[in-house]
């Protein structure tokens, strides 16, 4: 999709987004251009919020590297992530609109190679809501395919997709898509072998009354014979032929007019034309119009002849109407069962004719169809075998580095691999099942990762892939997964997010001073009340605003001490 159009921003009654003029520029190294070589693919250039919850009115300039939002526990720091969550199409909730008002509406701009594209949603209090791709109206999942290329949120919640099995096979599959692909279309050839063959084993009885029943309807269209668009001229006919008395009425009306008349318009036409006669001597222009006139009595006398034909043509041949009513009859029931239009039957008959070929084909094919069938999953077994064949020998690499950042971030005893379990009979992902066996404690077997981990440790698992195994989109959110984590592992979880921000728009709602101090650019959620209404604002921060919030969350105060340790993180930054 390439759009250029702009979506209309929504009107500003205060900027939220952007320091005071007073505010110095901060001089600490930033992560690259937004449209700078290391970011690989469309930056997220600016948020624009209305009326969401707590927030009146947003707008937020993003840049490229790793931007961290932090405030007082209970600021409201998740609907930033909220937001971005609606472009992303997630389920409409209208208690998200801010008390008292009528919609919500986010906008999101992007990046692209030069142009700038948007992405918008708006929920109504009362009534749909509208999603919007470059200005033009798209459904909700038109907008989460479009922004599902640019975007991925990992919600608090999210690291529970890793639990499921499709996920976990994923990640050792997307190093392998020839391997993949191969068994995909193997087990698809063997899948409609078989269920052919299936058809054929339902029984001669099942297949003949089938056979029966596709012949009677393949019969009773193709009597029929009917042609696309033919019954509007058809009833067209029969409406002439059933008023044929009325037409010939008003021909012969008309007639008495222009010929039969006592007085008539041929007469007074003659008239009009020897009237002429003497001047059209002296007068071209004179001579020109008693042409004209000449040639207006031809049509007319035409038209008089084609008029008697008409008037005297009053009765309708019973044959052609009773004909025409019979096909329109013969029509009308094919539509009645095999409609409701004529394209409809149409389009039912060549199905007909379809199955009744695949039917007709799997007789034929009956002597040889199972030896097929065996033939397609003895294939398949070979190209399965090559599959996990190739599994294997990515597992063991994978799952080592992926441990060695999982034991950087706070868990040294960690271990992890990947096991497959063979299946009984081929499925449509391959021959075996695929799991993340895990134990984050020494001393424990090794066990399903869905049976042993807590929340916090998939959401580190979930760090560590998108880390070793890159994000899928060009920039990713991060909800609070510093959850349940301090000291070494807190600086090892910002170190990792900082090198995914190296080819990555990398944003991160924390409550680490560790990562906050790791970041390129920061933004503060706070909430204040204005007129008796709770109201949140974010801004990015200035060198000595950083330094005084990175204090406050290493101490929950700005002293001396708790200033120093912060200076100490952010000088950290520098390595």
């Amino acid at each position: 999709m390439t759009r250029k159009a702009r979506a209309p921003r929504a009107e500003k009654t205060a900027t939220l987004s952007r320091p005071s003029a007073s505010a110095p520029a901060d001089p600490s190294p930033v992560g690259p251009a937004l449209n700078g070589p290391a970011l690989n693919g469309p930056a997220l250039a600016r948020l624009e919020v209305r009326n969401l919850a707590t927030i009146r009115e947003l707008e937020l300039d993003f840049a490229a590297g790793l931007s961290v939002f932090t405030g007082e526990t209970g600021a409201g720091k998740s609907i930033i992530v909220d937001a971005l969550g609606l472009l992303l199409g997630s389920r409409a909730n209208t208690d998200l609109i801010r008390t008292g008002e009528s919609d919500l509406l986010v906008t999101g701009f992007w990046n692209e190679d030069g142009d700038e594209s948007s992405a918008s949603r708006r929920l109504a209090a009362q009534g749909r809501g509208v999603a919007r791709l470059d200005g033009e109206v798209v459904s909700v999942r038109e907008l989460q395919d479009w922004a599902q290329t640019r975007l991925t949120i990992h919600w608090q919640h999210s690291a529970v997709s890793l639990l499921g099995p499709a996920n976990q096979r994923a990640l050792l599959d997307r190093g392998l898509p020839e391997q993949t692909a191969a068994y995909t279309h193997a087990y698809r050839e063997w899948q409609e072998a078989r269920a052919r063959l299936e058809r054929l084993r339902t029984g001669e009885r099942e297949r003949a009354r089938q056979l029966d029943l596709l012949t009677f309807q393949s019969r009773e269209i193709a009597e029929v014979a009917p042609l696309p668009g033919e019954e509007e001229p058809l009833q067209a006919e029969l409406n002439r032929l059933a008023n044929l008395e009325t037409i010939a009425q008003s021909a012969a009306g008309a007639l008495t007019l222009i010929s039969d008349g006592e007085e008539n318009a041929l007469g007074f036409l003659g008239e009009a034309v020897r009237a002429l006669n003497a001047s059209a001597r002296y007068d071209d222009a004179s001579a020109a119009l008693q042409q004209e006139l000449r040639a207006a009595l031809d049509s007319l006398q035409a038209v008089s002849g084609e008029l008697r034909a008409v008037a005297e043509d009053g009765a309708a041949d019973p044959e052609q109407l009773a004909r025409v009513e019979g096909r329109l009859g013969a029509l009308g029931k094919l539509r009645t069962k095999y409609g409701p239009t004529l394209d409809d039957v149409l389009e039912f008959q060549a199905g007909v004719e379809e199955e009744l070929a695949a039917l007709t084909s799997d007789e034929q094919a009956a002597g040889t169809l199972d030896a097929d069938v065996e033939a397609l999953l003895d294939e398949l077994r070979r190209v399965g075998a090559k599959l996990d064949s190739a599994r294997q020998k990515r597992a063991a690499p994978l799952a080592a580095e992926l441990l060695a950042v999982i034991r950087e971030l706070g868990m040294p005893h960690a271990r992890l691999e990947f096991r497959l379990s063979p299946l009984s009979e081929p499925a449509l992902y391959g021959p075996s099942d695929v799991t993340i066996q895990f134990t984050a404690n020494p001393g424990e077997d090794l066990a399903p990762l869905s049976d042993v981990a807590s929340g916090g440790e998939l959401s580190r698992v979930m760090l560590a892939i998108s880390t070793v195994l890159g994000a899928d989109t060009p920039a990713v959110v991060f909800d609070e997964v510093d959850a349940g984590i301090g000291g070494g592992a807190a600086l090892a979880v910002a170190e990792q997010l900082h090198r995914l921000a190296r080819s990555r728009q990398v944003m991160v709602v924390t409550h680490l001073a560790q990562i906050a101090a790791r970041a390129d650019h920061h933004f503060k959620v706070e909430k204040a009340v204005e007129e008796g209404r709770t109201v949140s604002r974010v801004r990015p921060l200035s060198p000595d605003e950083r330094l005084e919030e990175i204090a406050r969350m290493l101490g929950g105060n700005t002293s001396e001490a708790a200033l120093g340790h912060a200076r100490e993180l952010m000088a950290g930054r520098q390595g």
